[in-house]
């Protein structure tokens, strides 16, 4: 499913002394089933852009087409319960909203809630389950004697059990371990191809949006300031960093090797292994000639 916004602005508490502009000038279109990345500082727009996707906030100015359906600023919902099913997001901290008194009341509560029969949301549960890489035992145990890991992936559950055709990640590995972190971004990776889903995924870690992203969107101060590829961003770092963003690491360390060595890198490396074979295929080029 493919969701465009057009010159979205969006302003909080309006004819008020707090007015504030939060967003202004959006302009995009994310196509079905393919996977952007959303970068930029705090304060720079992203969560509120996130909530322009399946309808949490309506757009002070412009329009939002999410599917079929089109919501604009004077435009009532009456649909919106059905755009969310096909966009559903997991916030910064999904275990902090588990609350049923077992894991599979807790992944049934979403589908349920859109009228899926107690039966049917069952089955959805021991599906979604699996597809965290959780053992459908699990499903009878409550929610609250489980690992800080093992809960996040349970409330990922909630959100996939739901079956939408786009899902949002709003900083999905925060506050987990290097492990943690790669066991989740692989996973998300992994349910995007094999699901075609569209996926967002909003990120502080430019290693993963270098690394799972087609396509990288930078905010700054509220609006789009650059997008394209990762090849496309991350070709001009010191921007980024001007704009107070890093870079993946292996990026940092060719600037270094740059500035230190005088090494000419004829595009940005965004993996160890690039890395390795730009700087072999230098050498071996200095030893040759």
């Amino acid at each position: 499913m493919c969701i465009e916004l057009k010159n979205v602005e969006y302003r909080y508490q309006i004819k008020t002394p707090f007015e504030r502009l939060a967003i202004y000038d959006i302009n995009l279109d994310f196509a079905s089933g393919s996977y952007t990345a959303i970068i930029g500082h705090t304060g720079s727009g992203k969560s509120t852009l996130l909530q322009h996707l399946n309808g949490l906030v309506r757009p002070s100015k412009g329009e939002v087409r999410i599917g079929d359906h089109l919501i604009t600023p004077q435009k009532k919902d009456k649909d919106i319960k059905a755009v969310r099913k096909k966009v559903g997001i997991v916030f910064q901290f999904p275990e902090h909203q588990l609350f049923e008194e077992t894991v599979e009341k807790d992944i049934c509560f979403g589908p349920m809630n859109f009228g899926v029969p107690e039966e049917e949301a069952k089955k959805k549960a021991r599906e979604a389950i699996k597809h965290v890489g959780l053992s459908p035992d699990i499903l009878d145990k409550s929610p609250f004697d489980l690992s800080g890991g093992q809960m996040r992936r349970v409330a990922i559950a909630g959100v996939l059990a739901m079956e939408p055709e786009v899902i949002v990640l709003d900083e999905p590995t925060a506050g987990l371990d290097p492990r943690g972190r790669k066991e989740i971004m692989d996973m998300f990776a992994d349910l995007h191809k094999k699901r075609n889903l569209s996926t967002i995924l909003v990120t502080h870690s430019m290693e993963d949006a270098a690394k799972y992203a087609d396509e990288i969107i930078v905010m700054h101060k509220g609006t789009v300031r650059k997008k394209g590829t990762p090849m496309d961003i991350f070709s001009q770092p010191e921007e980024l960093i001007e704009l107070g963003l890093d870079v993946p690491e292996t990026v940092r360390f060719q600037l270094l090797l740059q500035q230190k060595s005088g090494m000419y890198f004829y595009e940005p490396s965004l993996s160890i292994d690039s890395l390795a074979e730009q700087i072999a295929a230098i050498v071996k080029g200095g030893a040759d000639q």
